[in-house]
């Protein structure tokens, strides 16, 4: 996974309503109505409307129109693939080196 896009989903899932609304999707394991999400979290249409955008581009949810109603599911493979990418990014990172001689007696 490139860095843009790590980016990207560590972005979406930064901001506390994104991460309130993307949790909701995810714990109902099926397709989520706009409406449906607005009575779970007592939050506006609009504002969700935008929060499920930023979502739907950062791939962490897929959005499919039936009628008039809008349905968002999770995207797993997604999170499952920034996992991984997060966790290869911490076992790169070098350990600090020790010791430096700081709080060492001199002589």
């Amino acid at each position: 996974m490139n860095r843009t896009r790590l980016e990207k989903i560590g972005k979406a899932l930064g901001d506390r309503t994104r991460l309130r609304i993307f949790e909701a999707i995810v714990g109902k394991q099926a397709h989520m109505t706009c409406g449906e999400i607005v009575a779970l979290r007592g939050i506006s249409a609009a504002t969700v409307s935008h929060h499920l955008k930023i979502l739907s581009d950062a791939q962490l949810i897929a959005c499919s129109r039936d009628g008039k109603f809008v349905y968002s599911r999770a995207v797993p493979e997604t999170l499952e693939d920034y996992t991984r990418a997060i966790l290869a990014l911490a076992r790169a990172r070098k350990p600090a080196v020790s010791g430096g001689g700081r709080g060492r007696g001199r002589g």
